[in-house]
C-alpha cells in the first residue's frame, strides 16, 4: 500500500511544556488507523500537529510533500479534515448550512447539492432533521453533522478526535459502522483519536498507543487487541 501520511521526530508544544516526544508513525491510502492511549499521553496534540494547530518540530509529509510552514486553512485544503473533540457544529445555523459551510472552498455548486444527498443516506437522521438548528440535536445527532460536514470538504484523509466523547453506546456502534463503511465505500483513509478502545481496535487496520508522549506500541489492530498489556491497560480484562 501507498504511504499517504509521514510522521517523523515530532516534538508538539504549549508554550514551553513539552507534549510529544519524537513521534514517528505512518498512514497507508486508504487505511483506518487508530491511536489510542490514557487522557493526556498526546493523542488530541498529535492530530492538532498534524493540522499546524500547535507549535512543534520534525516532519510531516503528506503524499510525499512536507506541510511544515503550511497553515492549517493550507493544509485542510490539501484534502485533510480534522473533526475536534467537541463537534465543534454551528448551533444557530441549520442542519443543511452547515453542510454547506463544510463546502465553503469549493466551486462545483452541482456537485456540493450531490454531495449533501450523499451525507444524508449516510446519516438519514440529518435529512430528517435538515432544517433544524444544529443546536437542538442530540449529542449524536451532532456528532453525526460534524463529521458529515467534514466529508463536504471531500478529503483524502480525515482525523476523528474522540467521535465517541459523551454518546450512548448503540450510538456509538451506528457511528463506527458507517465511519468503516466511509473508509471503505468512499476510500477516504481515517486517523481515530479514541478512549473506547475495544470499539476502536475492532474498527481499525493498523493501532499505535501512546503513553506521555510517546509511541510505546503498533502493529495491527488485531494484534494490538489480544496484547495482555493493552488488555489490562485499556480493554478492561
Amino acid at each position: 500500500m501507498t504511504s499517504m501520511l509521514n510522521v517523523r521526530d515530532l516534538h508538539a508544544y504549549y508554550g514551553q511544556v513539552q507534549a510529544l516526544y519524537g513521534l514517528s508513525f505512518s498512514l497507508n491510502e486508504g487505511s483506518l488507523t487508530t491511536l489510542l492511549g490514557a487522557n493526556g499521553a498526546g493523542k488530541t496534540t498529535t492530530l492538532r500537529a498534524i493540522c499546524n494547530m500547535v507549535r512543534s518540530t520534525g516532519a510531516i509529509e503528506f503524499d510525499g510533500a512536507p506541510l511544515s510552514g503550511k497553515s492549517t486553512e493550507s493544509i485542510v485544503r490539501l484534502g485533510i479534515a480534522h473533526v475536534p473533540q467537541g463537534r465543534g457544529t454551528f448551533t444557530t445555523m441549520t442542519v443543511e448550512e452547515n453542510l454547506q459551510l463544510g463546502a465553503i472552498s469549493r466551486k462545483d455548486t452541482a456537485a456540493i447539492a450531490s454531495d449533501i444527498e450523499r451525507m444524508y443516506e449516510h446519516f438519514p437522521v440529518l435529512k430528517e432533521r435538515h432544517t433544524q438548528q444544529a443546536g437542538t440535536l442530540s449529542g449524536g445527532e451532532q456528532q453525526m453533522l460534524a463529521v458529515a460536514r467534514a466529508l463536504m470538504l471531500r478529503p483524502r484523509l480525515m482525523l476523528l478526535d474522540e467521535p465517541s466523547f459523551g454518546l450512548a453506546p448503540l450510538v456509538v456502534r451506528d457511528l463506527f459502522k458507517i465511519l468503516g463503511k466511509i473508509n471503505r465505500e468512499d476510500k477516504v483513509t481515517i486517523l481515530v483519536v479514541e478512549q473506547n478502545a475495544q470499539l476502536a481496535l475492532e474498527l481499525a487496520d493498523q493501532a499505535y498507543v501512546i503513553e506521555t508522549g510517546r509511541i510505546v506500541m503498533s502493529g495491527n489492530a488485531s494484534d494490538i487487541a489480544t496484547n495482555e498489556d493493552v488488555r489490562k491497560s485499556y480493554l478492561g480484562y
